[in-house]
């Protein structure tokens, strides 16, 4: 039966830093590494050693919870540490492990075969660079011929097989989670050999695009629709061996799972904290997108708490081998308020749904010019919108004079705000306030910084990244690639 995920307390070591110092294992030690921050040695984390394929002798980690039931089928979970990382390292740096003690799921945590490095597909453009050692030494694995003599992909699929033997495993529940370059092993392996499992997800690890289409623009896919989850991070520049465009390749890997899998049907997006989540409901299966604000490369903490969350527990391989969602932990939805407008579109996402503005939403820039040497001063940038359109949002009132020069706005609370053209500031309700930027006439409509009216004059919260600003009703912090994801959907 389902436990209780409970933390250990741990011995913090500040002065050590490495990448992953070798003596946290077995160990109470607790470092931040990265972001990485570890949780102590898991007690009841199991180091095995064997010959799985290929006549090479390998190292995986396996956690079996203390709510693990023999007599009922138990999903398993396979965890892929990063480059340079450890099977228990993975277990370490994530949740896993106290997901698992909560709902009696058991873990797996391999150890890349060579070098820690998982032996990923690489394009032909990337090959020469990837391969050959940096300034520091370091270098991928020369890539194998095709995936079935992958030896790392052969000991994924004995490790399976050997679980499955000595546990009670439901096949039909098999998942795979990758950090990094274990995300870049789990695309691979979901992408040829998806069929064997019922959900992938991966954090910070996105795959060259030359790999997931042909030169016709069609994907290249022999595993089938799969469940997907995908974490991106903010700050997290890329993989610059392929490309230094990040925003871009994450767009096409993303774009790559949702034709795989039939979604052609806009997201529902929610932004919760420095959390934006796009879910995806598709034909064949669905597809989650997670961006994290103002985190750079790796995963978070909670990575795998989310992940089940929000769609592992929901998902199994049906006999015929269909995904089949039977209702995940956490619902999948949308804010149920939601304002959102890009630079440059007509379009706004208003909780759901795409709506028409009757002028785009433009970038202006609050300016001062110095008396002395005449500089230009920029003091903020803020996304303007039509008055017209706020009125509608908010169910106002409004009347427009001076032809189209001024405006006056009642609210239903019957507060009344009145605009005029080049001045900045308004009068609310007889006071004069002051706004960041002066009002703007665009296409004989009288607009506003968007940001502002929600701040000051509703009470809501508004963040605002790479031309895209979120409004809603709780606390939200928008990352660059939902922010590119939502330009995308409102062109």
């Amino acid at each position: 039966m389902p436990g209780a995920a409970v933390l250990r307390p741990g011995v913090p070591d500040d002065d050590n830093r490495d990448y992953l110092p070798e003596s946290l294992k077995d160990s109470e030690i607790v470092v931040n590494e990265n972001g990485n921050n570890s949780q102590p040695y898991p007690a009841l984390l199991r180091e095995h050693q064997g010959v799985v394929a290929d006549g090479i002798t390998d190292v995986w980690y396996t956690y079996v919870p203390p709510s693990y039931d023999p007599t009922r089928p138990t999903p398993l979970v396979i965890a892929l540490h990063g480059g340079l990382m450890t099977g228990w390292g993975q277990a370490v740096y994530t949740s896993w492990v106290n997901v698992a003690d909560r709902e009696g799921f058991i873990v797996l945590f391999p150890t890349a075969s060579s070098r820690r490095l998982w032996t990923v597909e690489l394009s032909a453009a990337s090959l020469p660079a990837a391969t050959t050692p940096n300034s520091n030494g370091l270098y991928l694995n020369e890539p194998a011929a095709s995936p079935d003599v992958n030896h790392d992909i052969r000991l994924l699929l004995g490790l399976i097989d050997r679980l499955a033997a000595e546990y009670e495993i439901d096949r039909s529940r098999v998942f795979m989670q990758g950090m990094s370059l274990g995300d870049s092993m789990t695309a691979y392996f979901a992408r040829n050999l998806g069929h064997v499992l019922a959900g992938a997800a991966g954090s910070g690890g996105s795959t060259d695009p030359a790999l997931l289409f042909d030169e016709q623009g069609s994907v290249v896919n022999r595993g089938g629709p799969l469940a997907i989850w995908q974490s991106r991070l903010d700050l997290d520049n890329g993989p610059s061996l392929f490309s230094d465009d990040a925003a871009e390749v994450n767009r096409l890997n993303r774009e790559y799972w949702l034709r795989v899998n039939g979604v052609t049907e806009p997201p529902a997006i929610a932004v919760r904290g420095v959390d934006s989540f796009a879910f995806y409901r598709g034909a064949h299966a669905d597809v989650v997108f997670r961006d994290v604000h103002g985190r750079d490369h790796g995963q978070t903490f909670d990575d795998a708490e989310l992940v089940w969350d929000y769609l592992f527990s929901g998902i199994r391989r049906s006999a015929d081998g269909s995904i089949e969602s039977v209702g995940p932990a956490l619902a999948p939805v949308g804010d149920p308020f939601a304002i959102a407008v890009a630079d440059g579109r007509t379009l706004a996402w208003v909780s759901g749904e795409r709506v028409a503005m009757p002028v785009q939403a433009f970038t202006w820039e609050a300016a001062k010019y110095h008396g002395m040497g005449g500089e230009r001063d920029v003091r903020g940038t803020y996304l303007f919108v039509p008055l017209s359109f706020l009125a509608t949002l908010f169910r106002a009132d409004l009347q427009v004079g001076d032809n189209g020069a001024s405006a006056v706005l009642t609210l239903p609370d019957g507060r009344t705000l009145q605009f005029a053209r080049g001045v900045i500031g308004c009068v609310l309700d007889g006071r004069v306030t002051a706004m960041p930027a002066e009002a703007v006439i665009r296409e004989g409509e009288l607009c506003v910084a968007l940001e502002w009216f929600a701040l000051n004059v509703m009470s809501l919260w508004s963040s605002t990244h790479s031309g895209v600003t979120y409004v809603t009703d709780h606390y939200a912090q928008l990352g660059g690639n939902m922010a590119r994801l939502i330009s995308d959907l409102l062109a």
